[in-house]
Parts: C-alpha cells; sequence; structure tokens
C-alpha cells in the first residue's frame, strides 16, 4: 500500500470519531492496554508531560513544545485532530513523521489491528508512543483527545500533568455539567505527580484541589500566580507584560500566536515551566521567552487567530464550544473592520443553539458544511441562525462559501472562517 491507500484503510477499518463521532468513542482502555502490551510498552521509554482540558490543550502543547526545543531537547509532540496531513499528529522537534512509517507501521501490524479491532485514536496513540520510543525522544508532549480518564492517552506516567479549563463540550460522552466533566479531566492526574490547572473556575476547583489531595499530586493554579497586567496585538505576535506574583515581578513577553484567549493558556505554560525546572529540567528564561516568540516557527501549529488573507483581512480559528467562540466573538469586535464576513460550518454534534446566540448580529453570513460525515447540513445551520437574527445564505461546501464572501468583500472588511476544526480544515486546504 502507498500512503494514500494506508489513510483509506485506516479510516475504512477503524472507527474514527473525527468522522463518525460518538460511535467511535471507547469508554474503556482495554484495546489501548492490549496494544501498549504487544509494542512492549513503549511509553515507558520517554518522559512525557499529559495535557487535558476543553479549550486550550492544543495551543498549550505547542507553546510548551517549542520551549522545550529552545533548551535543547528532543521533543515528541503527539496531537489531535489533525487539519491537513494526518502525519500533523504526531511530530518530533516540529517535523511530522514520515509516510514511510506510517505505511511501515500499519502493513507490519494489519494482523494484531484485525484481532483487537481499535477505534483510529488508539491505533494512532499506539503509532505515536513507539515512534517516540524507537526514535528516542528525550520528552513527549501529549495532548488528551477527548475527556481524560478513559483518553488512550492516559496510560503515560508522566512528570508533569496540566488541564487547561473546563467548559461544557462533548456532554454526550463526557457529562452534561462542569462538574462531571472536570471529573473526566481530573483523571488524568496521577500519584505524586504535580498537576497545573491553567484556569482557575471556583465552581469546580474542589474536584482538583479534592482529586490531588487523593493523589499526593502538587496543585498549582497557574492564574493566581501569573497575571496578565497588558497585552498589545502588534503585526504577526502579541506583547504581553506577565506578572509573577509570587515572585513580584513583571516580565515582558512576544507571542506569535494571535489569539486573546492564549493569555489564559500562556498562564499554564509559564507555570509549568516552573514545575518542569524544579524537577530537573534545564530551562532557562532565555528559552521560554524565545520558545512562545517562536511557536508557529518551531511546531507548524496552524487555526488559531490564523491569518490567512489581507485586503480583505481573512481569520479563521478552531474554536467550535460556546467558551471558544465567546473569546473570539469579543476578538473579532476588537479587530478593525468595516463590514463583517462571518462563514460559518458547524458538525451536528455541538450545542449548535448556544453557540449561534452569540454571534455577531451585524454579519453578513456564509452558512456551509465542512466535508466530514458528521458536517450539519447547511439548510439547516442556515435555519437554526434565522430564528436568531442571522443573516445570509447557504453554500454546499466551505470552498464556495470563502469565495463568495470573497467576492463580496470590500478591502477593509473582515472575513472570518469557523464554526469548527473541520471548516478551518477546508479553508486551509483551499
Amino acid at each position: 500500500m502507498n500512503y494514500q491507500q494506508t489513510l483509506e484503510y485506516l479510516y475504512s477499518q477503524l472507527p474514527m470519531y473525527q468522522r463518525v463521532g460518538k460511535a467511535a468513542y471507547k469508554a474503556d482502555l482495554n484495546n489501548t492496554l492490549a496494544l501498549d502490551k504487544y509494542f512492549s510498552h513503549p511509553h515507558k521509554q520517554f518522559r512525557s508531560i499529559h495535557i487535558a482540558g476543553t479549550n486550550g490543550k492544543g495551543s498549550t502543547s505547542h507553546m510548551l513544545c517549542s520551549i522545550l526545543m529552545e533548551a535543547g531537547y528532543k521533543v515528541g509532540l503527539y496531537t489531535s485532530p489533525h487539519l491537513l496531513d494526518f502525519r500533523e499528529r504526531i511530530k518530533i522537534n516540529g517535523n511530522a513523521i514520515s509516510e514511510k512509517e506510517v505505511i511501515t507501521f500499519v502493513a507490519a501490524n494489519k494482523q494484531v489491528f484485525e484481532e483487537i479491532k481499535p477505534s483510529f485514536f488508539e491505533m494512532t496513540v499506539a503509532l505515536a508512543f513507539k515512534y517516540f520510543a524507537d526514535q528516542k525522544v528525550d520528552i513527549a508532549v501529549v495532548e488528551v483527545g477527548l475527556g481524560g480518564r478513559l483518553d488512550s492517552t492516559n496510560i503515560v506516567e508522566p512528570d508533569l500533568s496540566i488541564i487547561t479549563n473546563i467548559g461544557l463540550d462533548h456532554t454526550d460522552l463526557l457529562g452534561d455539567t462542569l462538574r462531571k466533566i472536570a471529573i473526566e479531566k481530573a483523571g488524568i492526574i496521577k500519584p505524586n505527580t504535580p498537576v497545573v490547572i491553567s484556569e482557575l473556575q471556583e465552581e469546580i476547583q474542589d474536584i482538583f484541589l479534592n482529586k490531588a489531595k487523593e493523589c499526593n499530586a502538587p496543585l498549582t493554579f497557574a492564574s493566581t500566580n501569573f497575571v496578565i497586567k497588558k497585552s498589545t496585538m502588534k503585526s504577526g505576535c502579541q506583547d504581553l507584560d506577565i506578572r509573577n506574583v509570587k515572585q513580584g515581578q513583571t516580565t515582558k513577553y512576544k507571542l506569535d500566536m494571535l489569539g486573546h484567549y492564549q493569555g489564559k493558556n500562556i498562564a499554564g505554560v509559564l507555570a509549568s515551566t516552573e514545575i518542569l525546572a524544579m524537577l530537573g529540567y534545564e530551562i532557562s528564561k532565555s528559552h521560554i521567552t524565545k520558545g512562545l516568540e517562536n511557536v508557529i516557527r518551531n511546531t507548524g501549529i496552524m487555526g488559531r487567530w490564523q491569518i490567512i488573507g489581507r485586503n480583505p483581512l481573512v481569520i479563521c480559528d478552531t474554536g467550535h464550544n460556546l467558551d471558544g467562540i465567546s473569546v473570539i466573538v469579543s476578538q473579532i469586535s476588537s479587530t478593525p473592520h468595516k463590514n463583517l464576513h462571518m462563514v460559518i460550518g458547524m458538525v451536528g454534534d455541538k450545542n449548535i443553539d448556544g453557540v449561534l446566540q452569540i454571534l455577531p448580529k451585524n454579519a453578513r453570513y456564509y452558512f456551509t458544511r465542512p466535508s466530514i460525515p458528521r458536517g450539519l447540513d447547511e439548510k439547516i445551520l442556515a435555519e437554526k441562525g434565522k430564528l436568531v437574527q442571522l443573516k445570509g445564505n447557504e453554500y454546499p461546501n466551505v470552498k464556495n462559501a470563502i469565495e463568495a464572501a470573497t467576492s463580496m468583500a470590500s478591502p477593509d472588511d473582515l472575513i472570518f472562517i469557523g464554526g469548527s476544526t473541520f471548516t478551518v480544515a477546508d479553508a486551509l486546504a483551499k
């Protein structure tokens, strides 16, 4: 099989959450543990950092990876989902796993896949961990796929656990309240292993405090230790003045990711670097500064308030739940523009009505459908939009919607593309 045939085999043979949703979710670790045993426990051959959370875990993972790279470490990075190519999920020092590695892994292990019948995600985790072990990475930054407690990545024995925040997402699988979801995310807290909670949320802080106490895990609420005093957007970066409350010092940082929401993530990252330094990692202030300045260059992260065009300004962002979209809406309002054009596509298992209600009314909408089976029909999306006074037209695919928005927009307008990770993926693939 060539690379494309290998991917087609994986997509057709293994249930894939990215495509089919709930049917691909396995509420236990049995397959993961079986694969881990078959491959001789590769996750035990490298150090790791484990990151969960509703929003921000991908950005946090990439920031930490960039800092560790600047510090001279050989860093594995496992994230999901991918935007353009499956290989984005598995990187070492910013370089994606080769097509040959993917082909060889699948061909050599087809028989065990047919016996164990893992999900697509379970197989991918096994591939990532084996690849990191074979390539002898110093450390792997491992992002949880969904939830935490029962996620396939939760077999790692990390040096540090990080939980970014808790919001209402994947409620059909993780629970329909913040407390239920927090319990699932808290499942990554390990015995005697420090844990950072990026954002203090008072209504659920007791869940993390109790779990950490039960595990004898030192716990840090990063947002109480690191406070943004000033944030200024500049061309290609944002300047942040961040106060370290414990030390009583304010430090200036440049971050090459432009989303306002990164302020919440950077607190968790800075708290994490302090802990890693205490654990013996050789991370200097210079490594942190350079790492934050060069996240995109070092890791290749895409889709976070990413500018993909100018005159008119065209921005895409993968935020897809109520919390994520609310911050995006705020940043849109503070971004200079004359008229606003919103290219929106969503998947059917999200809080569609809640998200539509908070989108700006003073915009022209281009309702569309991302090219995955879970994609919500654009006609249904448009009907729901009309109920909350969102005016616009329907387009059968993201490419057509963007073309329509571009033809309607003036040079000083703003075109925003989002609503789903997969809408952004289609936009970047155009």
